[in-house]
């Protein structure tokens, strides 16, 4: 809100140099100027202020008049303590914000003398809860209930009471005046604006109260906008608030520019969001960046890909979050990002398979990371190293708790899509293990161990007088109850892939007392290391072969086998780059996640996470 002499800023000279020696009445008011612009909700309302001797709008009897064009004309003469003219200031301009004096460029009757009765208690009311100057001796202490239109009604009906007549800033004559927006421009809508500043208000008063900021009008302690931004769904924003308060945010310069990070990128495993400190963006945009990053970081856009071509299906899923982002009103999208409404209601594989049909122009579209490279990071950035922590559970519980906050808080209709993910985060599915445990349980019988009095008990040491009988398995147990094992070690194979799949088998093995595995290793040729105990499957074992991959002389050796079972299954652990397999028992096929075999399996596919 600016102090302006004719007009708004033509005499705004003369109105500091009266002020400066022999004019207490300018002195007493710009002092109450100063108080109201302490208040950020009102200073945001940017109206300007008329102190001229020749102004038509200027009451004769009282303090001061709004327009509808967001400009208080006050008496030039009046002299008034600090208190009186920042009680009577606040009052035009709460007018102003509540929609009272709306700006258009069409002529307008003005308010008469109910309405302007009724908007003048509405705006009292609400003063009290400001504590923003001194209001007159003779002000009502108590209120009727309702809104504007609700008093009008009625005091049409029974008359203004004498309490609530002439209480507005101008005496007797109108505080509150229509005016035609005299520019070309759209007129501003000051309701919205007052909104807006009153929502930023309510977040300052809780940075305050966390000790994030000093004042009310002050900077969060050196705070960034991508900082403020973060705080905001925080303190602010339910649905993602859980997943921002376990965000890291990284703003470095030099890691960005040598990743190619344009705005942004997130890495969903070490939970940071890598932000471009050089890139200018308003608060409002900091918020969408992070939205969009936390949205893919909660979502595991990366780990749904598949097989699927990552940078494509990472345009995908921009698609996909920018439109729900833009339909929840969350922030405001920068320009230049990835934005199409004919795409709304899809999810994120369907947009791809979509896309993926023009890969050559698609390519050429940019993600916040920037053009032809994606902003969800699958490695971390600069070899960093990563300490393995698994944030499923975290991200999971984070949005689910966060969309039950939203919905109870009634704070907004969602996008179906996101409430359809939101939902599935809530019911995770069976992880590969449990499922490979359930396909052994089917396949692979429990063995029932013999006691023979031939085999004595380790126990009968303790009790020489006593005969215990030991516990066994028989050789038909074991041919009964054994699996076989087909395991690629070409050179393509990790070696954390395979410890982590031998370890599997191997525990799921042993507490079913599964006697021995029947175990193949393959390459480009096949090389059977016979009936192995689970102890020595993920332990002893040294894998040999580490040249091409051809697993189906594997295969055939185990159909082949005399001392195999015939009904005994078979699980093939590849990584997926294998020739086609032909199998014609019971079988299975265990590879990494996102990895995809290169023919249609007969089996079920477990895939290793």
């Amino acid at each position: 809100m600016s102090a302006a002499g004719s007009g708004a800023k033509g005499t705004r000279g003369r109105a500091r140099a009266t002020s400066k020696r022999d004019d207490p009445a300018a002195e007493a008011f710009l002092a109450g100027l100063a108080l109201v612009k302490r208040n950020p909700a009102l200073a945001a309302l940017d109206a300007e202020v008329c102190r001229t001797r020749d102004c038509a709008l200027s009451p004769r009897h009282g303090l001061a008049a709004v327009d509808s064009n967001g400009r208080i004309h006050v008496h030039p003469d009046r002299r008034a303590e600090p208190a009186d003219w920042a009680w009577a200031l606040a009052h035009c301009l709460i007018h102003l914000g509540f929609g009272h004096v709306p700006a258009g460029q069409e002529r307008r009757h003005q308010p008469d003398r109910v309405e302007r009765a009724a908007r003048c208690a509405v705006v009292n009311r609400f003063m009290l809860t400001l504590h923003i100057g001194r209001a007159p001796e003779d002000h009502p202490v108590t209120f009727p209930d309702g809104d504007e239109e609700q008093l009008t009604a009625r005091w049409r009906t029974t008359g203004v009471p004498a309490a609530h007549e002439h209480r507005g800033t101008a005496g007797d004559a109108a505080d509150q005046v229509l005016v035609p927006w005299p520019h070309w421009s759209t007129p501003p809508d000051w309701q919205l604006a007052f909104a807006h500043a009153l929502t930023r208000a309510m977040s300052a008063a809780m940075d305050v109260a966390g000790g994030r900021r000093d004042t009310l009008t002050g900077e969060l302690h050196g705070r960034q906008p991508w900082e403020r931004a973060l705080s905001w769904f925080i303190s602010s924003y339910p649905l993602l608030g859980g997943i921002a308060s376990g965000i890291k945010l990284v703003a470095d310069a030099e890691l960005t520019r040598a990743n190619g990070i344009a705005i942004a990128a997130v890495d969903a495993t070490l939970g940071e969001i890598y932000v471009n400190p050089l890139r200018r963006l308003e608060d409002d945009e900091w918020r969408f960046v992070l939205a969009h990053e936390m949205l893919h970081a909660a979502l595991r856009h990366g780990d749904r890909r598949g097989a699927r071509d990552p940078y494509l299906f990472n345009v995908a899923a921009d698609y996909v979050v920018n439109g729900w982002l833009v339909e929840m009103g969350v922030g405001t999208m920068p320009e230049g990002l990835l934005y199409d409404p004919e795409l709304k209601d899809l999810s994120a594989e369907e947009v791809y398979d979509r896309i993926v049909t023009d890969a050559r122009r698609m390519r050429r579209m940019a993600t916040l990371r920037g053009k032809g490279t994606g902003d969800i990071l699958g490695e971390p950035l600069g070899g960093r190293p990563t300490d393995h922590v698994d944030l499923d559970e975290f991200y999971r519980r984070g949005l689910v708790q966060g969309f039950d906050l939203h919905v109870s808080g009634e704070r907004g209709l969602l996008p179906a899509g996101l409430v359809q993910a939101i939902r599935a985060l809530s019911h995770p599915p069976v992880p590969w293990d449990a499922r490979l445990a359930r396909w052994f349980d089917e396949y692979v019988p429990r063995p029932e161990a013999v006691r023979s009095f031939a085999r004595p008990a380790r126990r009968q040491a303790s009790t020489p007088d006593i005969p215990r009988a030991g516990r066994y398995f028989p050789p038909e147990e074991t041919a009964r109850c054994t699996f076989g094992v087909v395991l690629d070690t070409s050179g393509s194979m990790s070696a954390r892939l395979l410890g982590k799949a031998l370890g599997a088998i191997a525990s799921y093995a042993q507490a079913r007392d599964v006697p021995a595995a029947r175990v193949v290793f393959c390459d480009a040729a096949a090389h059977d290391a016979g009936y192995l105990p689970p102890t020595e499957i993920a332990g002893r074992v040294r894998v040999r072969g580490r040249g091409g991959t051809v697993l189906q002389p594997g295969v055939d050796l185990l159909q082949r086998a005399a001392d195999f079972p015939p009904t005994a299954p078979v699980l093939v652990i590849t990584d997926g780059y294998c020739d086609a397999l032909r199998l014609r028992r019971e079988h299975a096929y265990l590879i990494p996640d996102g990895a995809s075999l290169p023919f249609t399996p007969r089996g079920p596919v477990f895939r290793l996470r």
